[in-house]
């Protein structure tokens, strides 16, 4: 079952390795998602979106408030695609998954019925240095969910990508959200990818950063790219960034 994220009264700094001084990310920032919800995260650069994805996934440490993911009542599982694979390029692909499912605790993985999901049965054994981007990408979606996760956290996943690989791993990935119910936080600066995928489209500005707009998606799944109610949901979201 998907555990639910809190983030409530947050509050995060960095000290500038340039000049010594302190910018202040977050303070008192507060966002929930509910279980088996996908939470789209969008605005300008600076305005402390992957520093919320680093908080939740416990790569970063909160320097007040409280950062909560289930209900403290057993360990929780998470997933993370960033921008880049991030793969082991000297072992294959199957053991890339497999890799990942044991760093979870996870043995008995089904590592073909995984790559039949994202498109690549027939790259078990291929190594990551002769696959193409999107291949590559697709592998990391696949680690991601081997952990059987309780949380996947999105880190602007298709950004690198070419716009029709990118439209072809927005599907697969609206498929897998719809065959394994999972809470995620989607980072991205495509507006309507942020629609297309997600069930609430977050908005942040500034620096520390608020939140200016939290909009629902109602639209059932599967979605259509060329659903007009995702085009005026993207106008509305650049609206509010801008």
């Amino acid at each position: 079952m998907s555990a639910g994220i809190e983030l409530r009264d947050v509050g995060k700094a960095f000290v500038s390795k340039k000049d010594g001084s302190v910018q202040t990310v977050l303070d008192r920032f507060s966002l929930e998602a509910a279980p088996g919800e996908l939470v789209a995260l969008v605005g300008a650069s600076g305005t402390g979106k992957t520093t919320l994805l680093h908080l939740v996934a416990g790569l970063e440490t909160a320097d007040s408030g409280v950062v909560r993911v289930g209900a403290d009542t057993g360990p929780i599982r998470t997933g993370m695609v960033f921008q880049q694979p991030r793969l082991l390029d000297w072992v294959s692909v199957a053991d890339n998954i497999e890799i990942a499912a044991k760093s979870a605790g996870r043995t008995g993985v089904d590592i073909p019925e995984l790559l039949d999901a994202v498109g690549l049965s027939d790259y078990a054994d291929a190594y990551p240095s002769v696959l193409s981007g999107g291949q590559r990408q697709r592998v990391a979606v696949a680690r991601a969910f081997a952990v059987d996760p309780d949380v996947v956290l999105f880190d602007e996943p298709f950004s690198a990508l070419d716009e029709l690989t990118g439209r072809k791993l927005r599907l697969l990935l609206q498929t897998l959200l719809v065959e394994r119910s999972v809470t995620g936080l989607l980072v991205t600066h495509n507006a309507l990818e942020a629609a297309f995928l997600a069930d609430r489209v977050v908005v942040l500005a500034g620096r520390p950063a608020s939140i200016v707009g939290d909009l629902r998606v109602d639209l059932p799944r599967p979605r259509s790219t060329e659903d007009a109610t995702l085009f005026d949901l993207h106008r509305e979201i650049i609206a509010q960034i801008a």
